[in-house]
Parts: C-alpha cells; sequence; structure tokens
C-alpha cells in the first residue's frame, strides 16, 4: 500500500497556519474584551479556547481614573454617581470625601493636573464635591480587583441624648471601646473573607475634628506589618458600604468617626487568579531643628483639643516656659523664618485591642505649636505624657525635594521587575504573563505642599510619573497624610527610620500607594 509522503509545501503551510493562530491571540483578547457582557457570556462557550482567553480576561485587574474642573462640578457629580450605581450594583463600596485639592488626568485634555483649592473653608459639600470660589474639581477612581475582597468599614459611634433629645457631639476622640471595635470589624471582615486577621492594604478617612491618632495607633498595633495603610487623617466624608447594616449616613442617632476602606485577600478566588500587592513609598517634608527636650508639666485641655505643657531641655535642669523654649528655636541659624512649627513626640504607650493582654510600643507622634508664653507651650491634640521626649520639626522643601528623589528611587525598585502599564513580549493568554504589572496608583500629599510649596508644577507625582507614565494615577491633598507600612519596595525596612519606632500620621509629607499584579503561575 502507497503511502503519499506530505510535500515540504504542505508542511510550510501548515506551520504558516499554526504561527497565524498563535499570532492571533492578542487580536481574540483585544475584541473579546470589548465586547457586552451577554455577547462576551456566549463568547466564552464557543469552545475551549475562547472559555481560555475570557476567563484570563476576568481574571485581570483593572483602575480607571480621571479628572474634571467643569464648572457644574454638582450636576457632574450627581450623574457620574448615577451611573457609577447603575452599572457597578448595590453592594459595590463607595467612599466620597471632601478635599483641599486633587490630582489627576483631565478626563477631556489627557493632561495630569496637580489642582489646590485656595481656602478649605469655603468647600462646599455636596456628596464630595470640592468647590472653592469659582474653582472646582473631582476627582473619580473606579477598580476592579479579582482575588481581592473590598468593603467600606465604618467607625460608628451612638450621639449622646440629653433630656430634650437633642443629639449632640461631646467627644474629641471616639470611646475607646468604640476604637477597638472598629479594629475587631476590620479583622472579623478579613478573617471571613481571607482567613487571616489581617488585610492586604487600608485607605483610610478620618473625620476632620476627630483625633485620629488612638485610632491609627490601634489599627498599627493590631496589623501585620504587611498590611499597607494610607489615606487623609482630616476630612468630610460619606460612604456606602456592601453591608447594609454599616450603612448609618443620614441616621441621627451615629456618628461616622473614620471610614476604613479595607481590601483582603479572597481565600475563594478562581484558579488562576494572580495576586495584588500593595506598596508604600513616603516622601517626608520636615526636618529636625534644635535640641530633644523632655516634657515636665503636662496639662491636658480635652475642651480645646489641646495640651499645655513645660520642658527642659535634653542634658539640662532648667524647667523651661512655652516663652523660652520658642525664644530659642526661633534664634537657631536654621530656623526658617514664618513657617509652622511641629514637635515630634516619641510615645512609648501600652497598647491592647480588647481584654487582650497589653505591650508596648513606641511611636513618633506630630503635634503642632499653637503658641507660648510665660506659662507654658500649646500644642495641638492630647496623649502627650509627662516625661515625654519630643523635637521640633519645620517644613523643609530641600528635604522634600530629596525626599521625592529618595521616593522615585523607592518606587523604580518596583519598576525593575514590572513591565508597568503594557506587557513586555507577547502575550500567553493560556497562561498569561509571568511579569509583574503596575496597575496604577494613589497619592495622598499635604495639602500645605504643591506648587506655593516647591516653586514648581506637579512635584509630588513626578516620583511615581518618572516610573510609570502611562499607568492610572490618581491623588489628594490632604488635612494629615497617613502612611504605614514598609518604607522599601523592596520589603525591607527603611535605613531613615527606626522598626522600633512607627510612624504613620505625617506633616508636610506624600504618600504614595502604589498597587501591582503579578500574573498567576504558568502551569
Amino acid at each position: 500500500m502507497d503511502t503519499e509522503k506530505p510535500s515540504s509545501s504542505k508542511k510550510k503551510k501548515k506551520t504558516i497556519e499554526i504561527s497565524s493562530l498563535a499570532d492571533c491571540e492578542d487580536v481574540l483578547h483585544n475584541i473579546l474584551s470589548r465586547l457586552p457582557a451577554k455577547s462576551f457570556a456566549s463568547a466564552a462557550c464557543v469552545n475551549k479556547s475562547w472559555n481560555c482567553v475570557c476567563n484570563s480576561i476576568l481574571s485581570r485587574p483593572r483602575i480607571a481614573s480621571a479628572c474634571s474642573f467643569k464648572a457644574s462640578a454638582p450636576i457632574a457629580l450627581q450623574e457620574v454617581l448615577d451611573k457609577l450605581v447603575k452599572h457597578l450594583g448595590p453592594r459595590t463600596p463607595i467612599i466620597l470625601s471632601v478635599v483641599h485639592g486633587v490630582m489627576g488626568r483631565d478626563a477631556l485634555t489627557d493632561e495630569f493636573r496637580e489642582v489646590k483649592f485656595q481656602d478649605h473653608e469655603d468647600i462646599g459639600v455636596n456628596r464630595g464635591i470640592c468647590t472653592c470660589g469659582q474653582q472646582s474639581g473631582i476627582v473619580l477612581t473606579v477598580g476592579y480587583l479579582p482575588g481581592l475582597k473590598v468593603d467600606a468599614i465604618p467607625l460608628l459611634r451612638r450621639k449622646e441624648v440629653p433630656v430634650d433629645d437633642t443629639y449632640v457631639d461631646v467627644y474629641l476622640a471616639p470611646p475607646v471601646p468604640m476604637i477597638d471595635q472598629f479594629v475587631m470589624d476590620i479583622q472579623n471582615y478579613t478573617t471571613s473573607v481571607s482567613g487571616c486577621a489581617s488585610p492586604v492594604g487600608i485607605i483610610m478617612f478620618g473625620k476632620e475634628d476627630m483625633d485620629q491618632k488612638p485610632i491609627i495607633e490601634k489599627l498599627d498595633y493590631a496589623m501585620s506589618m504587611n498590611t499597607v495603610f494610607v489615606g487623609d487623617e482630616r476630612s468630610r466624608f460619606a460612604y456606602r458600604s456592601g453591608d447594609d447594616l454599616r450603612n448609618v449616613c443620614g441616621n441621627p442617632a451615629f456618628i461616622s468617626d473614620a471610614v476604613a476602606l479595607v481590601f483582603a485577600s479572597d481565600k475563594e478566588k478562581p484558579h488562576g487568579t494572580g495576586e495584588i500587592q500593595f506598596h508604600l513609598a513616603m516622601s517626608e517634608g520636615v526636618s529636625a531643628i534644635g535640641p530633644r527636650h523632655k516634657a515636665v508639666s503636662v496639662r491636658a485641655n480635652h475642651a480645646e483639643g489641646s495640651t499645655w505643657l513645660t520642658a527642659k531641655r535634653e542634658g539640662h535642669h532648667v524647667i523651661l516656659d512655652g516663652e523660652q523654649i520658642l525664644r530659642h528655636i526661633d534664634q537657631l541659624e536654621n530656623r526658617f523664618p514664618q513657617v509652622e512649627l511641629y514637635v515630634g513626640v516619641t510615645k512609648r504607650r501600652k497598647c491592647s485591642i480588647g481584654s487582650e493582654k497589653s505591650r508596648l510600643i513606641t511611636t513618633l507622634a506630630f503635634h503642632g505649636i499653637r503658641g507660648g508664653d510665660q506659662e507654658y507651650l500649646y500644642v495641638d491634640g492630647v496623649g502627650i505624657k509627662t516625661g515625654d521626649y519630643f523635637q521640633f520639626y519645620q517644613p523643609d522643601h530641600n528635604a522634600a525635594l530629596a525626599a521625592c528623589r529618595n521616593a522615585s528611587e523607592n518606587i523604580r525598585n518596583l519598576k525593575l521587575n514590572s513591565s508597568g502599564k503594557g506587557f513586555l513580549g507577547r502575550r500567553d493568554v493560556a497562561n498569561s504573563i509571568d511579569r509583574k504589572e503596575v496597575l496604577g496608583g494613589f497619592i495622598f500629599s499635604c495639602c500645605g505642599r504643591g506648587n506655593s510649596f516647591f516653586g514648581g508644577l506637579n512635584v509630588d507625582s513626578f516620583p511615581f510619573f518618572e516610573n510609570f507614565p502611562s499607568a492610572p494615577l490618581a491623588g489628594i491633598f490632604c488635612g494629615g497624610e497617613i502612611g504605614r507600612g514598609k518604607l522599601s519596595m523592596t520589603g525591607q525596612e527603611s535605613q531613615e527610620e527606626s522598626p522600633a519606632e512607627r510612624r504613620y500620621l505625617h506633616v508636610y509629607s506624600t504618600a504614595y500607594l502604589v498597587i501591582s499584579y503579578s500574573a498567576a503561575p504558568s502551569e
């Protein structure tokens, strides 16, 4: 029986067809990813190959962000929210915040802008709209993060009810049991969806007239150092949780002192879903000035939210009043005239959650200087004790510029193992790719920074854009910057700060949250 051998032309034709099919994988991926939901579902049922492509599309996370600076901000925002709720569903967590300014790409021109509003006291509150005279702006970010569970968890407090049934708010800080409950709510939610008590990350917004230090202190104590915190310490916000029991906005019996957008690993994530990671970089903007002092006499004025104290310089025995302390600081050669002053207080305190055994933690907490007289030095906030050591700090744009360069180098460490927004090489549809992709970033910058502080445009966003110019980026100017986590993209502790002395609330700083995605290992 004669067997016909395939000709070389047939072999060549078959090789070309196989190669063409491989080259079409990217085209097929591009086409299917643009289909509406019903057509996409039908395409997934065509054959195994198409189903594999559809699963690859569904398992890839996305972040989109845009800014608008139109004068009709209230109407524009309401329209955006109506569409957002309609398309994302009622259980999608949403947080709206009034801020000092916004950063993002203009939805019309695609130009990236950092815009600060002139006077925060004149900012109108309308579902997160920031208006100041004729200036207004909205930054909107939407994310799809398969492999993570996300929800908005509030710190709720019941208002006091006097005899005349008028609700009043009498606290400058939430009671300790309420803070403990807030932390445990986050832990319980995270444990229920991931099997671990510490989430991947938290984006937090605090009530502007509420002291957030004891809240963040408890969170820092309870969470793994692998959990990244960022956010705005003092803001006005509204939120919607996926759990209706947490949605108490508009309820006159409750106050929301803070809200945390919690990102937890999904223990039931589908096979083949990659890993999403949060990374933190910081740009500090203050420099230390003068000698250390030790607090001697300390009085907490809870009604005003301030502390009155006397102190003595380290190594000296003379007790100084506020006027003497400030006079010496103002006479120092490296003192910048007419700039704000802060004290960084080293606090060593016992901390615990609920009934568990307490342990000591050491933190560096910043307090703004209100003034001084022949009796006391007056500082913002409470929580300072006799025997605490503190040092003065002042805003320093040169230190901030150097810190921005360091932040850029820190982010570049992530870039070395990343493909940025997009991919290097051809996509393998069945197995995806083995590179790390940067999905996007968020910036939380002090409202004192910006063009007036640096004397240049878009300085705060430069560390991110220098490394990932095409990745989505959104940011806000804050009333207080939250930034906590490993201060290195390589996972090593920063050499500028002792790991034993934790710092999570900052002044004149910028916190960079970079979100990366690593595809599931190839089978």
